[in-house]
């Protein structure tokens, strides 16, 4: 790709990062580091990711950890692949039953929202096809922070302090315990710059290390899941566990300004990116910083979410298919429905989530996108007892209506937020890319890619520049930094313009684009403890 290094529209913290024999970009310095140590051992990129992944777990456990789920695209030998790994709900758990427990809609905390853990087996999987050491090894760093400890860092002692604070206030419940033994060993959750570490996760770590997971889907820590679940009101039983193996899937992509945007095709939601590049691409965007570019990007992206909202879930039981969603004939359609005022189309309303993203490249030009999720921060609140293991909540974007697509069903997989995204142009790799943060994902997928492809900045610039988010109806937000008269003419447009929401709310991404000579260059993000490794 063709930028100029040195070129800064936005103010930056941060320059492009430049190498030629591996990069990690991430959201916590450590997890970087230990991805670029796999490296440097004779790994290739997927055991870095893998590696930086495991290590997330115990790194930045507020976004992520061993009870989520993941998904990867993953650059290997001039082809592109894609993985999803996120598990369905128990077979013992449907409509009637939540309804049952007095819920009217699918709640954030305890056993209901609780599906099958992907993470373990997205890891095994990885490398076990590609990878080049041995997936114990791989694990290790992970486990060696876990059981030695780190000083919490800046961004994730103050997530960690607000998600204890949300915790103490609704999670009475002793089967919740477990959460503050151990989140909150001092009765506190640690302040930035304190040891925290974690045995039992290391423990537990290892034994997904030695096993290949096996442990984790049909073994000892499973049993303990299924134990864990019986005694405390859950529904999972040894099936929902042993049942479980990831997919392999094909991604899905649009053409957009001489490149390819690729995503994973649904139960995740990054067909919405791909369907509003697909409205945009037809428009003339001559300048970044002009009301006009704003109004038909929050346009196109409405347009897309209406559809993603009502549509996506388990491909299974979907009516309609990517083809038809990413057609010219049906980009066309909405196209025309963008106009001078701001619509009001009718998505359930977006919220906020956790979520971590990494990007990683070799000396081979090998790449992956990894990302991998619990949900709502550390997830359900409930943690396996004797394993660190924290279970994730992704059951709560299920539907209770019968009549909605993704409505709860035994054995289903959820609409899913959490999306890797990959660059090519001409059937080569460009590189990995990806902004996470819930329904935040798509929308931070099409600024960093316009920002690339339509105005030419640099993989920094491109993840500095100041974010929007819209939120529901015509609501928009946008950050602290964003231009006061481009908000003044959206809102003389219709929108509904709000500048209240804090950093966090407009994802946090990370970027690695290769240059005709084999050359990455780097972005990470500067609305976290981002950072690249490389050498």
């Amino acid at each position: 790709m063709n930028f100029d290094p040195l070129s800064y529209p936005y103010d930056s913290r941060r320059s492009v990062n430049y190498a030629n024999n591996g990069m990690v970009a991430t959201s916590q310095p450590l997890a970087a580091q230990a991805g670029l140590e796999v490296l440097k051992k004779g790994g290739n990129a997927v055991d870095a990711a893998v590696a930086t992944a495991a290590s997330l777990t115990v790194l930045e456990p507020t976004s992520n950890g061993i009870g989520g789920d993941g998904f990867a695209i993953v650059w290997k030998d001039g082809e592109l692949h894609g993985l999803n790994s996120s598990g369905p709900s128990p077979r013992a758990l449907d409509i009637d039953t939540v309804k049952e427990e007095g819920h009217e809609e699918m709640p954030k905390f305890g056993w209901t929202p609780v599906t099958v853990p992907g993470i373990p087996a997205a890891w095994s999987e990885l490398n076990e096809r590609f990878g080049e050491l041995p997936f114990e090894d791989v694990i290790e760093p992970a486990a060696d922070y876990a059981e030695n400890g780190y000083p919490i860092s800046p961004i994730l002692g103050k997530y960690w302090q607000a998600a204890y604070r949300g915790y103490k206030e609704n999670l009475e419940e002793e089967k919740f315990q477990n959460w503050f033994n151990t989140f909150a060993p001092k009765g506190r959750a640690p302040d930035i710059g304190e040891i925290w570490r974690s045995k039992d996760h290391a423990d537990t770590l290892r034994k997904i290390g030695k096993s290949r997971a096996e442990s984790f889907y049909r073994g000892e820590l499973a049993e303990k899941i299924v134990e864990f679940s019986k005694e405390t009101g859950g529904f999972f039983d040894k099936e929902d566990l042993s049942d479980f193996t990831p997919e392999w899937v094909d991604p899905i992509s649009v053409d957009y300004r001489g490149h390819e945007v690729w995503e994973l095709p649904p139960n995740g939601q990054g067909i919405v990116a791909l369907m509003a590049l697909n409205i945009l691409k037809d428009f003339d965007f001559s300048c970044k910083e002009k009301v006009e570019t704003y109004h038909k990007q929050i346009e196109a992206l409405k347009l897309a979410f209406a559809d993603g909202k009502k549509l996506i879930t388990d491909p299974e039981y979907m009516d309609v298919g990517p083809e038809e969603l990413l057609s010219e004939e049906y980009a066309s359609e909405r196209r025309d429905i963008i106009g001078d005022e701001a619509i009001e189309p009718e998505p359930g309303r977006l919220g906020e989530r956790g979520t971590v993203y990494l990007a990683t490249a070799d000396g081979e030009g090998n790449m992956v996108s990894y990302i991998q999720s619990n949900y709502m921060g550390f997830g359900s609140g409930l943690v396996v007892p004797d394993t660190g293991i924290a279970l994730q909540n992704r059951g709560n974007t299920f539907s209770l209506d019968p009549e909605h697509a993704n409505c709860i069903e035994p054995r289903k997989r959820t609409y899913h937020t959490i999306i890797p995204g990959f660059l090519t142009r001409q059937e080569e790799a460009v590189g990995p890319f990806g902004v996470m943060g819930g329904y935040m994902q798509p929308q931070g997928h099409l600024q960093v890619i316009m920002n690339s492809l339509d105005f030419d900045m640099n993989p920094q610039a491109a993840l500095d520049a100041p974010r929007w988010r819209w939120d529901e109806e015509k609501r928009v937000y946008v950050e602290k930094s964003f231009a006061d008269d481009i908000a003044k003419a959206l809102s003389r447009k219709g929108h509904d313009v709000n500048y209240s929401l804090h950093s966090g709310s407009y994802g946090r991404g990370q970027i690695i684009w290769k240059d005709e000579d084999g050359v990455y260059a780097g972005g990470t993000e500067k609305r976290t403890d981002g950072h690249i490794a490389s050498w």
